[in-house]
């Protein structure tokens, strides 16, 4: 039976948006949201949430890349995909299909940055609307550009935490 890491640990390291990810004895560099990590997380805040959350799932650009290597359930995205980020809707902080009528971001990205797509645990059970959505980890830019709430790694840094992720694993984000 295979052992996945249980625990990856996000911390500020800096002024925000700079900050580490730490799991099985490594150090990685990550990108926070641009205005550092908050206990209070709203909708539109640009903080990312402190807690214990979930890695629910994997999305990837299949015309991009291969399913990258993980115990996480996996699946890959299409040119329609979208979330919601409208509170008001009933699918707030849910997937959707593009052209969706209330507010949602197309998960289909030219800037990379949603080649690979980790889907957190965070307002999704239950949904609370305005305290945040589609917070997830994904690729960083190049210029390591703030996120709006999300965790932001490298391709190789992705790559290399994957294959540690399983069912169970949580990520912790501390102040």
């Amino acid at each position: 039976m295979r052992t996945y890491c249980r625990e990856l640990l996000v911390t500020g390291a800096g002024p925000p948006p700079l900050g580490v990810l730490e799991f099985e004895g490594f150090r990685l560099n990550c990108v926070l949201g641009r205005s550092g990590i908050t206990a209070d997380k709203k909708e539109g805040d640009g903080a990312t949430p402190a807690g214990r959350w979930p890695l629910r799932r994997v999305l990837y650009r299949p015309d991009r890349l291969a399913p990258p290597e993980t115990y996480l359930p996996m699946q890959p995205v299409g040119r329609n995909d979208g979330w919601c980020d409208d509170p008001a809707d009933r699918l707030y902080n849910r997937p959707v299909r593009l052209p969706y009528p209330a507010s949602a971001e197309s998960m289909w990205r030219r800037d990379r940055l949603y080649d690979i797509v980790v889907v957190l645990g965070h307002n999704d059970d239950p949904v609370v609307p305005g305290r945040g959505s589609a917070i997830f980890m994904h690729l960083a830019a190049p210029d390591r550009q703030a996120t709006a709430g999300c965790i932001a790694l490298s391709l190789p840094d992705m790559m290399n935490l994957l294959p540690s992720c399983g069912p169970g694993t949580v990520v912790c984000i501390t102040p």
